[in-house]
């Protein structure tokens, strides 16, 4: 399994506005074959920031499935105008010491 992860650092004042879009748009990235779970996490330091993970089963389910499907034209139209500056995503491996072949810790 693949975790993605996003720091989304929205506009400001427009956290609640995000968070309304993010509702609607989320069935769009879980109708994806091979999404597994979502979260949307509010920081508790930085007003407006957000942290984003996806668990995946391939990174492209994520790059390929997901972001070359006509679902993330609508993601997009509705969430990207909320970032600033936009996010870096950045694709995990299986935490290390747990079998999925990292490292033991």
């Amino acid at each position: 399994m693949i975790l993605e992860h996003a720091v989304l650092n929205v506009k400001k004042g427009q956290g609640r506005a995000f968070e309304a879009a993010m509702a609607k748009a989320r069935p769009l990235i879980e109708a994806t074959p091979g999404f597994q779970k979502m979260e949307l996490r509010r920081c508790v330091e930085t007003k407006d920031r957000y942290l984003l993970l996806v668990w995946w089963g391939s990174v492209e389910a994520h790059t390929e499935g997901f972001r070359q499907s006509d679902r993330y034209a609508e993601w997009r139209a509705a969430l990207h105008h909320f970032y600033e500056p936009f996010p870096l995503v950045q694709h995990y491996e299986q935490p290390l010491g747990d079998g999925g072949g990292g490292s033991p810790l």
